[in-house]
């Protein structure tokens, strides 16, 4: 069996249908029906079930691509042991949270490109479980995200710890007397947030349900600097990263408050594939620069 048909027909159960497969490998549909149709002669079973539109995998055929997936991991594994010390060229899809955008990105950014003149970079934003998962389906190369100490990433992905940022709960200055009181009384005057996705989000969330108090929604606004803004004219309480704050514009008018029974560590964390192939430096680059902008103190969020 040729390994082209084996893509085609991952491309297949991926895509939910040949038109899309055939879309995303740049060929025609009946080029990608050949393909399947040739794995199918090789095996000697039917892996799609043509009674549907569009045909969906046969019960073989799920049991089928589970292997098929296995296969190419270990033959683009092989392939890319030889290729990770070639110059980097091509497109690479880069993920980010959306609390990491910074004037710091711009200049690892731009650094990237032109220390890697022959990649195109392709950058997005999502919060750090959806860009984990895209990763894991192959759609970005690598990103960074934002995940608790203990979090996992699935089997065949790798995680590299680039930093670790604690999440601080900020007010306007002299809202309150006592910076280090209770969460529940500092939570009472209302939260500014990132909308419903968001890991800190979901953190104060579950603290507030730990201790039987509500979730008071002020505002809710993606971009840490906005946030702040929102802060420091009262509006409500934040919860972003130090690093966001240290370098924020409204640094001097806001209060970084410790309650005694609330702290929240997160780290930075570049996940990716095993290989990387002749990409590799670049996002070894990519990552470094981004741990760098949190050492630094400069904000990668």
């Amino acid at each position: 069996m040729k390994t082209e048909d084996l893509r085609a027909f991952d491309a297949v159960v991926r895509h939910g249908s040949i038109s899309e497969a055939a879309r995303a490998m740049s060929l025609t549909q009946p080029a990608i029906t050949r393909r399947v149709q040739n794995l199918e002669e090789d095996l000697g079973v039917l892996l799609l079930d043509r009674t549907t539109k569009p045909p969906r995998p046969s019960t073989v055929g799920l049991r089928v691509h589970e292997q098929t997936k296995v296969a190419l991991r270990e033959l683009d594994a092989l392939s890319n042991l030889v290729a990770a010390d070639a110059e980097p060229s091509g497109v690479l899809r880069l993920g980010l949270t959306h609390s990491m955008g910074s004037p710091r990105l711009i200049d690892v950014l731009r650094g990237m490109k032109e220390g890697f003149p022959e990649v195109t970079l392709q950058i997005s934003t999502d919060w750090s479980a959806a860009l984990v998962e895209r990763v894991g389906q192959g759609r970005l190369d690598a990103a960074t995200v934002f995940l608790t100490p203990n979090a996992l990433v699935p089997e065949g992905l790798s995680m590299q710890w680039l930093a670790s940022t604690e999440v601080v709960l900020v007010a306007a200055k002299g809202r309150f007397r006592n910076l280090a009181g209770r969460f529940q009384d500092y939570a009472e005057a209302g939260l500014i947030l990132n909308p419903e996705g968001c890991g800190f989000r979901k953190a104060l969330q579950r603290k507030l349900s730990d201790i039987g108090a509500p979730f008071q929604l002020n505002l809710e606004t993606y971009g840490s600097e906005i946030q702040l803004g929102l802060v420091a004219a009262d509006m409500g309480i934040g919860f972003v990263p130090r690093t966001a704050l240290e370098t924020s514009r409204y640094l001097q008018a806001l209060d970084v408050l410790t309650p005694h029974d609330f702290r929240h560590v997160v780290d930075v964390r570049l996940v990716g594939p095993a290989f990387h192939g002749n990409l590799l430096k670049a996002v070894q680059y990519f990552g470094d620069a981004i741990a760098a902008s949190f050492q630094m103190g400069a904000p990668a969020v």
